[in-house]
Formats: structure tokens, sequence, C-alpha cells
């Protein structure tokens, strides 16, 4: 048998969802770090570490474990997730067809959309805002259009040169990072009224690393699109794992940790507080090199949701795989969605992020309990990945009753625990307001689904069995 020679690479990605052959294997696990790591390292994480002082009350100290806690639980659950990457060579989202069915797993996928939405409507806003205030001369709305446009040309190109992207940003960020920290550490005015707070409530303590958990978590439904180029050995995952963990870990945390003394030192808003705190030249090279960072993340945030889009069309044309023009307008039509809700949203900005971040632990956690313990407990990495793209879904069919009724049930445990601006439910009320949903809805969905997957192993075998990456159909034109 010959073996096929591999296929050239090519400036525009030619691939959308179908799975990585080995001899495509080109990817490096390193690289899997400055990706994430720049990935997070932005005007909008900074301004989530703002959070801790200025929506959940918290002083220094206490805001500072909270968001080393959030940060350092929630990325190991999002890195368990991109080790899938290398073992099936699927994007995340058509993984999820082994839990869900390939039409139950639909529902998530929309729910992603969204989610990408609203990424990167935040991150066009914070950009936006951040660069008006360095060159006025230039609307919000028009800096809006500048930013999505650049994250456009980026996410078209593809999986190489967003790697690329991420190679260069990362040392941007580190130095950008640098100066923000150093001018910070070395202002007394600004320690002193930081140290001088204390404050603490349990549910701001809670509210705040719930928040840290979900900055990592909401990487999970995509995380796998961007290590499923990497190699598939046992080392290869081991390396993807811990290089995507230190990467996103430390990419949040750290604008976290320094957003947690902004907010405290800083009587207006962080975005401005930059220019009291490093003066005007150095902080309009500091916001102009943030703006270009967001375009790294948002390319990602659009890439992402072409990919997505690929997912719930194939569920029923499954003979259907785009090439690079419709991917192109795959990409561009969400932009146009993105960036009107960026429009729309951007003078109530704060309160509208924080809901965004209550709402989508809500509806992501459940999904990445189940997802992790059918991966990691029920079948042991082990899937027809021909099933994957098959017209009924293959041996896991249309539908996964289980895996979607113990999803409702677990997003329904939460609802009593939950604490937003619109609704906060009895048990949040009784509590203070604090929300403990998300630890509801990950344990209640990891019970949950371990309970089912036995039930089901009882009646026979767990059917599955890894087969190596065929080429799919594909198209090129």
């Amino acid at each position: 048998m010959h073996r096929r020679p591999p296929t050239p690479a090519r400036f525009v990605e030619g691939r959308t969802i179908e799975a990585v052959p080995e001899d495509e294997r080109r990817g490096r696990p390193r690289d899997l770090f400055a990706l994430w790591f720049a990935a997070n390292i932005s005007p909008l994480t900074l301004v989530s570490g703002t959070l801790a002082p200025v929506v959940f009350g918290l002083g220094l100290w206490p805001g500072l474990a909270a968001v080393l806690l959030g940060n350092l639980a929630g990325g190991f659950l999002m890195a368990l997730h991109a080790a899938q990457g290398p073992k099936l060579g699927v994007p995340q989202l058509i993984q999820s067809r082994g839990q869900f069915g390939s039409h139950g797993a639909l529902l998530v996928t929309v729910l992603v959309v969204f989610m990408y939405a609203g990424w990167f409507a935040s991150n066009l806003v914070i950009a936006g805002q951040a660069l008006h205030r360095v060159v006025p001369a230039l609307s919000v709305p028009a800096w809006l259009v500048v930013c999505a446009v650049a994250g456009l040309v980026v996410a078209t190109v593809g999986y190489d040169l967003i790697h690329r992207v991420g190679r260069w940003a990362t040392v941007l960020a580190l130095l950008l990072l640098a100066l923000c920290a150093v001018r910070v550490l070395t202002t007394p005015d600004v320690l002193r009224r930081a140290a001088a707070q204390d404050a603490c409530t349990l549910a701001g303590f809670v509210g705040m690393a719930a928040t840290g958990v979900l900055l990592q978590i909401a990487y999970a439904p995509y995380v796998s699109d961007y290590t499923r180029y990497m190699p598939s050995d046992a080392a290869g995952r081991r390396a993807t794992l811990w290089c995507t963990y230190w990467g996103c870990v430390l990419g949040s945390a750290l604008p976290m940790l320094l957003g947690v003394v902004m907010g405290l030192a800083v009587a207006d808003d962080t975005i401005s507080g930059l220019a009291a705190v490093l003066g005007p030249a150095p902080s309009a090279v500091v916001l102009f090199g943030f703006a270009a960072v967001v375009v790294h993340i948002n390319s990602m945030n659009l890439y992402g949701t072409a990919l997505c889009l690929v997912t719930a069309v194939q569920t029923f044309r499954h003979r259907w795989l785009p090439g690079r023009a419709a991917r192109a307008l795959l990409i561009a039509a969400p932009l146009a969605v993105s960036l009107t809700m960026a429009l729309a949203f951007q003078d109530t900005f704060l309160a509208s992020y924080t809901d965004f971040l209550s709402v989508l632990q809500y509806v992501l956690i459940p999904w990445t309990a189940i997802n992790l313990v059918d991966f990691y407990l029920v079948r042991r990495g082990a899937y027809d990945v021909a099933s994957f793209f098959a017209p009924a879904g293959g041996i896991y069919g249309r539908y996964q009753a289980s895996a979607l009724l113990v999803y409702a049930a677990s997003f329904a445990l939460q609802v009593p625990f939950m604490h937003t601006s619109a609704y906060t439910g009895p048990v949040a009320r009784a509590l203070g307001g604090t929300d403990l949903a998300w630890a509801v809805g990950l344990v209640s969905a990891t019970i949950g689904y371990g309970v089912v997957a036995r039930l089901r192993a009882r009646r026979g075998p767990c059917p599955g069995a890894v087969k190596a990456p065929q080429e799919t159909r594909r198209s090129h034109h």
C-alpha cells in the first residue's frame, strides 16, 4: 500500500471541521502557550479583574486570592478539553456529538455561536473605547469597525496565521503587561490606595472566583479547534494539555491581578485610569498594543464561529464541507452581528458584560462536565470518528436522550442558585446574593452523567473505538 504524500501547506487554510490526518499533524504544543497567553492579555481581561472591587466589593488580598483560585481551577478543566484535539483530530463541538448525538449537539453549538458573538462584541467595545481615547479624531464606532475588519482578515486566512500572530502577540503582550505592572508597582499612591481596602464577603469572593473559572471554561467549546493539528501520541497530548493550561492561566491571571489593583486605586474606569498611572505617551502605546492583541483574540472568535456554523449545517447536509470562499462568508456573517451588538451595548458595557458572564457559566458548565466525564471516565478517549460525520450520527445516533436529560436537569437545578441583575433565585437570596449555580451545575452534571453512563453500560458494551482520522470529502474551490 502506498502512503499518500502529505498535503502541501497553503497560505489560506483549506480544512474546516473534517478530521485532520496524521500526515498533516504539523503543530508544536509549545506554540499553544503563545496562542493562549496572547489571547488573554487584553483590555477585556484587565477589566475583568476590576470586577473584584467594582462589582463584587472585594479588597486587595481577597480579590487577588479569588482571581488566582478561579483561574487555576477553571484552567485545568479547560486544558482537559485541549488534550482531546490531538487524540481525535476534530474540532471540539464535532467531538461533542459523541455525547449528545449529531442533532442533539446542535443545542450546544447554537449556544456557543451566541457565546462567540458576546466575546467578540465585548472585546470590540473595550478596544474601540481605548483607541478613541488615544485618537479621538476617529469615533468609537469607527474604531470598532477597524478592529473588526482586522480580525476578519486573520480569521479568513486561518489556523496557521492565527498561530503566527499569536507568537508575535505574546511578545507584545508581555512587554505591555510588564510596562503596566512596573508603573503601577512604582507609583506609591496606587499601591497605598489599593492596600488600604480589605473588604470581603462570601458572595463577593465566590462571585469573583466563579468569574475566573468561567473565563477559563469559556474556551472549552473551541480549545480543541487549535489542538487538532498536534501530535496524537501520549507525550504530545500531555504537552498539549500543560502548554495550553499555563498559557491560558498565566495570560488570564496576570492582567486580572493588575486589574484588581487598578480597580481599587483608580476612581475612574480602568482604561482612562491607565493614562493617569502610566502617563499620556506610555498609555497611548499600551492602548494601541492592547488593540493589536484584541485583533488576535477576535480572529480566534471568528474562526471558531465559522467552525460552529459549518458543524450546524453539516448536521443536515453531511456531505457538505465548504471550501475557502464559503468559509470566508461564514466568518463575515457573524462579524456583522457581533459588530451590531458592540455598537448597541457600548454605553452600558460593564453591566451587560457581568450578566453575560453569569449566563455563560450557567449554560457551559453542565456541558463541560458531561463532555469530560464521557471522554475520560466513560469511553476513555475511544470514539468512532467516522460516526461523527455519518448521516444519522452513526453509532451515536441523532440524539442521546440521556445526555440531553442530564444537561436539562443540571441547568434546572442551577435556577434557585442563580444571581444576576435580572433574576435572583431563592437560595442565592437566602445566601445574601452568593451565586453557587456554577458549582451546582458542575457537580450535578458530573454525578448525573456518571450514573446514566453506568446504567447504559449495563445494557451492553459501550460502543466506539478510535479510528485513525481519514481524509473526508473536501472542497478547495
